[in-house]
């Protein structure tokens, strides 16, 4: 192999698949990218054997051929050689050899052989989406997905088709995010679970501008983005049925003005107890407080005006879970629903059910 590039058309297809190379590997050629050079291209290929990863970028090939070398290395030579220098890489043996100018470094490779790479996937439909709106999909709801939980199913995000609505639902069990986006053409209704990494490493090289074009198969699920191709595994498992705990029509609605009921969950945050982050909400007419106290016996109160008129209630929740679902609401107004001291919390938009935020009470 021997292909000469300018140093951006090396790094920028290889900054894209480098988020699923690993450090630390039980096999050593996880730890490489496959270089795929073809006429007048360079295919980069990267994969944890959970998600794949493959972008092209554009290089004068003197000779085709495959390899693979240290990922996060080349990526690191790349990244330290000056900007718009021409780079030569060519195949020696064993050894890759990367000339710019003066400098000169020598890779380790191994066979492209032994390479494991996803093969094509049988695709049960495909659409065709506004990358920008799929993004925001992915960005309002990714934070509820629980993390190395045992209930591995929800250790990722579902997405769900029904007619010509696509959904994106996460949750861990305490809380829960849910939004939906409507579709050109009718679909097939069908759900499936993405891995939490692929879901991070998708948001990642996600755009606003042009088209995503998903296929979703049986096992798999995989999305051309322009020169990206990404390819991720599914979780094999039944997400729960989450319309049981949003909570329908709840009788005691909260207005209030976003940015300052988020300030000042941030300030009561201060003093709430660092592992259970609970805070405790009450109500009562146009006035909610917030009270939160640690182990230290320190203590925070803070008052934000609302427009309510029920009757006084107090609720304790996680500030966190507050925070991030007041955070994805895009309205400078929010709104939120109350049954009781022990149910749930509704949070959304005023008058918009295309997102919905559903949080969990906690004992304090």
């Amino acid at each position: 192999m021997k292909l000469m590039a300018k140093r951006e058309e090396l790094l920028a297809p290889l900054q894209n698949v480098i988020g699923v190379v690993e450090r630390r590997q039980t096999m050593p050629v996880l730890a490489n990218v496959l270089l795929a050079a073809r006429e007048r291209h360079l295919g980069i290929t990267g994969t944890d054997l959970e998600v794949e990863l493959a972008a092209v970028g554009a290089v004068q090939v003197d000779m085709p051929g495959d390899v693979t070398v240290p990922g996060r290395k080349l990526h690191d030579i790349l990244r330290a050689l000056p900007a718009e220098v021409d780079v030569n890489v060519s195949t020696d043996g064993d050894k890759v050899v990367i000339r710019s100018g003066r400098s000169r470094f020598t890779l380790a490779t191994l066979p492209a052989a032994e390479f494991p790479t996803l093969e094509e996937i049988q695709a049960q439909q495909t659409l065709t989406l506004p990358q920008g709106e799929f993004r925001r999909l992915i960005d309002m709801t990714h934070f509820s997905m629980a993390q190395q939980d045992v209930r591995y199913y929800l250790n990722g995000l579902l997405l769900e088709t029904a007619e010509t609505t696509l959904r994106a639902v996460a949750t861990d069990g305490h809380r829960l995010a849910w939004c939906e986006m409507s579709l050109s053409e009718p679909i097939r209704p069908g759900q499936v679970i993405v891995p939490r990494k692929a879901v991070l490493e998708l948001q990642r090289i996600l755009g606003t501008e042009g088209s995503i074009e998903l296929a979703i198969g049986t096992n798999h699920i995989r999305a051309q983005i322009g020169n990206i191709r990404f390819t991720s595994k599914l979780i094999d498992g039944k997400f729960p049925e989450y319309g049981r705990v949003i909570p329908d029509h709840p009788p005691k609605i909260v207005h209030a003005d976003r940015a300052l009921l988020r300030q000042a969950l941030q300030r009561t945050a201060i003093l709430s107890n660092e592992k259970y982050r609970g805070i405790r909400v009450g109500l009562k007419a146009d006035m909610l407080t917030l009270q939160a106290h640690n182990p230290e016996h320190e203590e925070a109160e803070d008052q934000v005006e609302i427009e309510y008129q029920g009757e006084e209630v107090e609720i304790g929740f996680n500030v966190n879970y507050l925070l991030d679902a007041l955070n994805a609401v895009e309205t400078d107004r929010v709104e939120l629903g109350f049954a009781d001291a022990n149910s749930s919390c509704l949070i959304r938009a005023p008058g918009l059910t295309q997102a919905q935020y559903v949080v969990m009470p906690m004992r304090l």
